[in-house]
């Protein structure tokens, strides 16, 4: 996986992308708090019904 500090860069950008996959998320489904990615991906993935695999390549790939 590649850097965190991605996730916390870019993490606007990737809120609206994953708003835009996943229509039923909401701001309280996204509030993220640095070193708290355990716990984003697993409400991410119980709000998605995605494994953690593909959610981690959209939130830690490579531009």
């Amino acid at each position: 996986m590649p850097s965190k500090l991605k996730l916390k860069g870019e993490w606007n950008e990737l809120k609206g992308k994953l708003k835009a996959k996943y229509g039923e998320l909401t701001d309280d489904d996204l509030v993220y708090a640095e070193g708290q990615e355990d716990q984003l991906l697993g409400k991410l993935q119980k709000r998605t019904g995605e494994t953690q695999e593909n959610l981690k390549k959209i939130l830690f790939s490579e531009k």
